[in-house]
């Protein structure tokens, strides 16, 4: 109890910017419905965030360096507070994807700044505790970001503004803090092509993972609405889907750490295929189906960005930990940033479940390559503990990699 106070202001300004700008995602969608927008015009505002969201991994680091954490964090929590209010002043859907890219750089800025806080902050006694109520605080506020859709009007100034609020007070726990402002880390090398050479299969799941989360959370109210949900329920389908991948962390990270991982990679995208087909295929299911079937797909594909990371990190050295992670965030990126667009043409032409046809399409292509891969390489002797990794940012490595390197060592 005492850690998780000292460290409150950084989990509650956490807290406060995921409730934020995980509400932004599903609302522009509803409201883009109400405005009329196209389809393809939806899923290119999730693409948008997802542009921003890796042009901020890249500068904010660079961006501590120049100004401190204080002022980084307040300059990216303003770019994103400006993001969430334009909506009111227009309703053109390219002003939209602009102000989406302000709001995905204010989104990985200010992770960037807190996990950077953190990695200076912990030690070796408390990291393991400090991370796992990092990572509790995250997922929690995903959790209830996606509740309070039920209660924001799309297309309306009252739930901008809402937003824009959060967005805001996540500036005062972090800046009002009594922790002094720590060294600026240096920044991770980026280097895209180590994550292919330690684990070409690692990066086809953290590129799966992306189009599977990424067109869900940005398009899924699309499917949602398509079958028939209002908004309320549609608040619930979300929520489902994040419950099923919080309840998932454990059994996955059981069978990651007792079996070899490209077999719990493969069997989980055959299960993922399983509940794509069953989503898209079904119809008039209840709505208590409907959200099962979210849990379901939660339950399937969120474990698969942490077990890729972990079988990347089975064949690399200490000193490659920490790029290694900013390289496969790289590659999550490159995906989010092409699946809601993708997904969005998809539905456009052929309808609310071609939306877990493409997905399915992927985790086939990942259950395939899998099974290739493992004729090509045998697995590694030594492995790292699985661990849950938050794609927030290019600095989590950096917070994680001795956390990785304990648990090899066994301590």
């Amino acid at each position: 109890m005492r850690l998780v106070i000292s460290f409150a202001s950084l989990f509650l300004s956490v807290i406060l910017l995921q409730l934020s700008s995980g509400s932004v995602g599903p609302l522009d969608a509803l409201s883009g419905l109400s405005l009329n927008f196209t389809t393809a015009q939806i899923g290119f505002l999730g693409s948008a965030h997802f542009a921003g969201f890796f042009v901020g991994c890249w500068w904010a680091p660079r961006l501590m360096g120049n100004v401190g954490h204080s002022r980084a964090f307040a300059a990216f929590t303003a770019l994103g507070t400006i993001g969430i209010l334009g909506h009111i002043l227009t309703d053109n859907p390219y002003a939209w994807a602009a102000l989406r890219i302000g709001q995905g750089i204010c989104v990985a800025g200010c992770y960037t700044v807190i996990e950077a806080w953190l990695h200076a902050k912990v030690t070796n006694e408390n990291r393991g505790r400090a991370t796992g109520a990092y990572r509790l605080a995250d997922i929690t506020a995903s959790l209830g970001a996606q509740l309070m859709i039920s209660i924001l009007p799309p297309a309306h100034y009252v739930s901008y503004t809402l937003l824009a609020l959060l967005c805001t007070a996540a500036l005062l726990p972090l800046t009002l803090s009594r922790l002094s402002p720590p060294e600026t880390p240096e920044a991770p090398r980026l280097t895209p092509g180590l994550a292919w050479a330690r684990s070409p299969l690692a990066v086809a799941g953290v590129l799966v993972s992306a189009l599977s989360s990424a067109s869900f959370r940005m398009v899924g109210p699309i499917y949602a609405t398509g079958v028939g949900l209002q908004t309320g329920q549609i608040a619930l389908f979300l929520a489902s889907f994040v419950a099923g991948g919080a309840l998932a962390q454990y059994p996955a990270g059981w069978l990651a750490d007792r079996y070899d991982r490209r077999w719990v990679l493969i069997w989980l995208s055959v299960a993922a295929i399983a509940s794509c087909m069953l989503t898209a295929t079904a119809t008039g299911l209840p709505t208590i189906g409907i959200m099962l079937t979210a849990a379901l797909f939660g339950l399937t594909t969120f474990p698969i960005f942490s077990i890729a990371a972990a079988h990347a990190h089975d064949f690399a050295t200490s000193e490659e930990r920490i790029a290694l992670s900013a390289a496969l965030m790289f590659w999550y990126a490159v995906g989010a940033i092409a699946a809601p667009w993708i997904a969005s043409l998809l539905i456009e032409r052929y309808g609310p479940p071609a939306l877990f046809v493409m997905i399915a399409v992927g985790h086939a292509l990942l259950v395939i390559f899998g099974l290739i891969r493992m004729q090509s390489r045998r697995a590694s002797d030594t492995r790292t503990r699985y661990i849950y990794t938050p794609r927030s940012s290019f600095m989590v490595g950096r917070l994680l990699s001795n956390t990785r390197e304990r648990a090899k060592k066994g301590d």
